[in-house]
């Protein structure tokens, strides 16, 4: 978090006060009940914020279609820090979700100067054969790259045309010094977000991003950028019910009924209401009452369980007339791991992480020497017990290695009492990194010449 209060995407550094950014910036808190089937990121609380995952929720509830969208940075290792993203993913797709991953090979160029040969290089090597480890199936995935995607680039620039310097400058806090490759890499963001709602690339649906919480930057961009494009707007009465609202716009004010001279034309309004009135009746509203004069539609009887629904129809309605059609994106935000110097995990720092293709000996030097809870003497130990919050070898076990919740909290309570010393913690984080180290191995062997199942027709 930056002096001014800014969350960069870019940097090693970001706060974990997660409660001051979920207050700040509007985020909801997980509950669990309503998750069906939760892994372990839900059950431990790892999950803890989002943005309309009940709007996702509804689609699971209802078998309806949603999608995923995560996307890579192809410009560095891939660590124990990302597998959380895929945990999410996965666990999304389980649930009905298709998943989308976008390769930023763009923006690996725009802030990172890593050559578009060379990210495509490290996306198959390193990440997408991970991804297949993991257990994402193919079947509903599609890799595409930034670079090789025209539709991204294009959404990116009219969806540019709704914003400016200034507001670029509050939600990322860009200076006069910033190159404009890099103001321009949040755009073509937003355009990866977005797109998959596209018809060719799977159709009007929610879309959920999961990330990290230093990634929100790119989501709040993109919901308002979604927003400044939609037609009609749904708003709650103040006495009760919903109105939904016309959105006059260059683009749509000749359809909307108004003329150069800005009157209205009551009988292209009065066409439109009626349309409006259509698109709606399946939902079964008993009472509307429209202004078209005002360019208002309310409906009393509805109340904010309709709200997602409605707007899904009325943007379907939006697509009938020529309108982009949009929903705003949905997104789950996860805590970070701590490195193992205590500090952020990071790729250009691998004294700080596990790499997913780290050896088991690497692998061991590095958890033996990994920042610790433990007390300065065994006495010590024995007497106060260990700090599990502190502790790196236990929030591995927590975050990534140990899968059963009885058997963590066995071993927090046997640390915190002091049964389990500091050396034999990090021999139980050795233990079970090393069975996952190699599962993901033997897993990406298999894999290995099957990574192309993986890629959308347009990444070749």
């Amino acid at each position: 978090m930056g002096e001014a209060g800014h969350i960069d995407p870019w940097s090693s550094e970001q706060s974990t006060d997660y409660d001051r950014i979920s207050t700040k910036f509007g985020l909801d808190s997980i509950e669990l009940s309503k998750i069906p089937n939760p892994n372990i990121l839900h059950r431990r609380g790892i999950i803890f914020g989002h943005r309309d995952l009940d709007v996702i929720l509804n689609s699971i509830y209802r078998n309806e279609k949603f999608g995923v969208l995560t996307g890579l940075m192809p410009s560095g290792n891939m660590h124990l820090g990302h597998s959380m993203v895929i945990d999410q993913v996965k666990w999304f797709q389980e649930q009905g979700g298709d998943v989308t991953v976008a390769v930023a090979d763009l923006e690996a160029l725009a802030t990172r100067s890593t050559s578009l040969k060379k990210g495509r290089e490290v996306a198959l090597e390193e990440y997408i054969i991970n991804y297949a480890a993991m257990g994402l199936d193919p079947k509903s995935t599609s890799v595409y790259f930034q670079s090789k995607r025209p539709d991204v680039q294009r959404l990116a620039f009219t969806l540019g045309r709704k914003t400016n310097i200034s507001e670029f400058e509050a939600i990322y806090g860009f200076g006069g010094d910033t190159n404009l490759a890099h103001v321009q890499a949040p755009l073509v963001q937003a355009g990866d977000i977005v797109h998959p709602q596209m018809e060719e690339f799977g159709g009007l649906r929610p879309i959920v991003v999961p990330v990290g919480i230093d990634q929100d930057p790119h989501l709040r961009l993109t919901r308002g950028l979604v927003s400044k494009t939609n037609w009609f707007n749904v708003k709650t009465r103040q006495n009760g019910g919903l109105t939904v609202a016309l959105s006059i716009q260059d683009d749509n004010s000749e359809i909307f009924g108004i003329s150069k001279d800005g009157k209205v034309n009551r009988e292209v309004r009065n066409n439109i209401f009626n349309r409006i009135k259509s698109s709606i009746s399946s939902i079964g509203y008993a009472d509307i009452i429209s202004n078209p004069k005002h360019g208002t539609l309310d409906i009393p009887g509805a109340s904010n369980i309709d709200i997602s629904q409605l707007k899904l129809n009325l943007l379907r309605l939006e697509r009938k007339m020529g309108g982009m059609g949009f929903m705003p994106p949905c997104s789950t935000y996860h805590r970070f791991a701590v490195g193992m110097t205590g500090d952020k995990m990071s790729s250009s720092k691998p004294e700080t992480t596990i790499f997913m293709n780290d050896s088991i000996t690497q692998m061991e030097k590095k958890v033996k020497k990994a920042f610790s809870g433990g007390q300065s003497t065994v006495e010590e130990h024995r007497r106060l017990g260990g700090d599990c919050s502190k502790d790196v070898s236990f929030q591995y076990l927590q975050f990534f290695f140990e899968k059963d919740d009885n058997v963590l909290n066995e071993i927090k309570r046997d640390y915190e009492s002091g049964k389990i010393l500091a050396g034999e913690m990090k021999n139980i984080c050795i233990e079970n990194a090393t069975i996952w180290l190699n599962d993901l191995s033997e897993k990406r062997d298999e894999w290995a010449d099957r990574v192309n199942e993986f890629l959308a027709p347009d990444a070749f």
